[in-house]
């Protein structure tokens, strides 16, 4: 990129959250300024964002603020005519099931939101550009391992649709602005901080109650499930990426497990049988997601290092000392 990635100003979106919180706080060991942005959505709790932010919000090279993607003035002055290296755009209204419901607040946050991340980009001068898109986008392709030369994408919710639209969106402005552009498709997250309303989560905190948790379908759905240190791992590399102006990359970890495996392998790391409550499969669920990681592993020199057991015993841990 021409700099020193050891100096550079980075604003991150979606700062508070998930990715976000475990995203600032690598930068910031790595010595890089960062702004963080985030509008706490009340999506979920905004005390949980709070304890996201708690490792990184006193560091002196982090400076928090509480602005709005979707509202210009409100991002910009944010920012503060800051000088900006990068950005990486996590903030988006997240999930295939929420995106049944609210798809008109799904393509605002997600769509037009993005729009103006890289009008605020061009405008900053920002060199290089690094988007959290998404398995979803690949909708039901039955040619697995799923392959970013995949070139017709079929999104089967509003949620996978946005996030093709802004992968789109991101090619115009590589086109005609030389901003460039770094879109990783995100494979089912999942590791400390995880969202409530994500089916580890909320498995675990069901398990431990003895609650029963729903399973959609009969339980044969895979996926290819990531565990957060290996994204963030990704999402650093892509800040060194310089070979082309637009570019897309996976980010998995190129095995998937079934949801019963899920369960199974949750009940083990817990030492509580779960108490299971089958329903019909839900719209807009894709059967399996399978990364192929033959592509990142050349362009972005990415290798993810965590089984999915390994990642489910942090989990619970984490979960389980909060």
């Amino acid at each position: 990129m021409g700099q020193d990635p050891d100096s550079q100003i980075i604003c991150v979106t979606g700062a508070a959250g998930f990715i976000g919180s475990h995203t600032v706080e690598r930068l910031l060991a790595a010595g890089h300024r960062v702004i963080g942005i985030d509008n706490f959505d009340p999506y979920y709790p905004f005390e949980i964002k709070q304890r996201n932010l708690s490792k990184a919000i006193d560091h002196p090279n982090f400076r928090f603020e509480v602005a709005d993607i979707t509202q210009m003035r409100s991002f910009e002055r944010a920012l503060d005519g800051e000088s900006l290296d990068a950005m990486i755009h996590l903030a988006a209204k997240a999930g295939v099931r929420p995106s049944l419901l609210d798809p008109i607040g799904v393509h605002h946050t997600n769509v037009d939101g993005t729009q103006n991340c890289l009008l605020v980009a061009k405008d900053h001068q920002v060199a290089q550009f690094v988007f959290a898109s998404s398995s979803s986008v690949y909708g039901v392709n039955p040619n697995v391992p799923w392959s970013e030369s995949d070139a017709v994408l079929r999104p089967i919710s509003p949620y996978a649709a946005s996030k093709v639209c802004a992968e789109l969106l991101g090619h115009t402005y590589a086109h005609l602005y030389g901003i460039r552009f770094i879109g990783l498709r995100f494979f089912t997250v999942f590791g400390p901080r995880q969202r409530p309303d994500l089916a580890i989560h909320k498995f675990a905190n069901r398990i431990l109650k003895g609650e029963p948790i729903s399973v959609f379908g009969d339980g044969s759905t895979r996926r290819d499930y990531t565990y957060i240190d290996d994204i963030v791992d990704g999402v650093v590399s892509a800040l060194h990426y310089d070979a082309n102006t637009y570019a897309l990359f996976n980010l998995g970890n190129n095995q998937t497990v079934s949801l019963n495996q899920m369960i199974e392998t949750l009940e083990a790391a817990l030492g509580v049988k779960a108490i299971r409550d089958y329903q019909p499969e839900q719209p807009g669920d894709v059967p399996q997601t399978w990364a192929d990681l033959e592509k990142s592993r050349h362009g972005l020199r990415y290798t993810p290092k965590t089984s999915f057991a390994e990642g489910i015993q942090q989990f619970c841990s984490w979960y389980q000392n909060l």
